[in-house]
């Protein structure tokens, strides 16, 4: 393929998606386009995109959203992604995130079955993992744990299917846990962060509520992540999946400690049992051998500078009033 010069993202609104955009935009002379639903926040979006409104889970809003821009490549970052809410909504996760990808398989194949379709997979997938198992390879047997994690899966095959069947280039990544600026309140590094920034302004008592802190996981910089995504989709790769990992893995309480060595407040640590969830991957560490010898990429971002640039932003965020 040559010089790629439109683009699609869905969900660019979101945290890797308005990542995605900056990195792209910053390559220059490629036109990014975006899915937006309509009561969506932009707010993170720092970067030029021509925004499409866009239900996925309706095929006719999909198929005029790539009617529309045309796209040399399509990254599918839209998802319910949030693991504790499939619990609590497991039939909008899966017509979100199953339904979705494939009405996103369907236009694409109608409309432009030459496009490049990177599906952005997740660690989730892998679930339940022994010691033994590790580092996670992407032949480890799927497990999943969450209502989240099968419908990835169920995403994740489905890509494979549609690239053996129609010879449709689709590009598959599994990325392990990402953390960086613009990461939703709602998961733990980043809630833990902005409890730290309310806490120093004087607007939260000095407790900061917490859930599970003794799961680990392995974490790169969102920014390292999205680079992978762009990387895969342009290296004529596909069908198989690729993990996007750091190879190591920490404790979540180690990432508050570290979180917590930012900053002069000494804070109680309470545990909140409502951000337990039923069920929980003890340790997600995976190997990046495949996509080393694939795409020769590696993480460069420290997760030391990860936290702090999130603490930053939680810290920009509270100042302003906008939290």
């Amino acid at each position: 393929m040559g010089k790629v010069q439109r683009v699609l993202i869905t969900g660019v609104t979101g945290f890797a998606g308005s990542h995605l955009a900056d990195y792209i935009n910053k390559l220059g002379g490629i036109e990014v386009f975006g899915t937006v639903r309509p009561r969506s926040s932009t707010e993170n979006i720092e970067s030029p995109v021509t925004l499409l409104q866009c239900d996925l889970t309706d095929p006719q809003s999909v198929a005029k959203a790539i009617s529309r821009s045309m796209p040399d490549i399509l990254f599918h970052l839209a998802a319910q992604s949030f693991v504790p809410m499939s619990f609590v909504a497991p039939s909008m996760t899966m017509q979100a995130n199953l339904q979705g990808t494939l009405n996103i398989l369907e236009a694409v194949r109608q409309a432009c079955p030459e496009t490049v379709v990177h599906f952005a997979g997740t660690s989730e997938e892998y679930g339940q993992v022994y010691e033994g198992e590790l580092p996670i390879v992407e032949t480890q047997p799927l497990r999943p744990m969450s209502q989240y994690a099968a419908s990835k899966i169920a995403g994740d095959y489905l890509c494979q299917q549609y690239a053996r069947t129609y010879n449709m280039p689709i590009a598959i990544s599994r990325a392990f846990n990402h953390s960086g600026p613009r990461r939703g309140s709602m998961f733990a590094t980043s809630n833990f962060a902005l409890q730290i920034a309310l806490i120093e302004a004087g607007r939260q008592e000095p407790v900061i509520c917490v859930g599970n802190l003794d799961t680990r996981r392995d974490f790169s910089d969102v920014r390292d992540v999205v680079r992978a995504y762009w990387q895969l989709a342009n290296a004529g790769l596909s069908t198989e999946p690729y993990n996007i990992c750091s190879e190591q893995d920490v404790s979540i309480k180690a990432m508050l400690e570290l979180l917590l060595s930012y900053t002069n407040i000494e804070p109680t640590i309470r545990t909140d049992p409502s951000r337990m969830r039923p069920s929980d991957v003890p340790v997600l560490r995976g190997s990046s051998t495949k996509i080393h010898a694939a795409i020769a990429w590696q993480p460069i971002i420290p997760l030391s500078m990860t936290l702090e640039s999130l603490l930053d932003y939680w810290r920009d965020k509270v100042k302003a009033g906008r939290r």
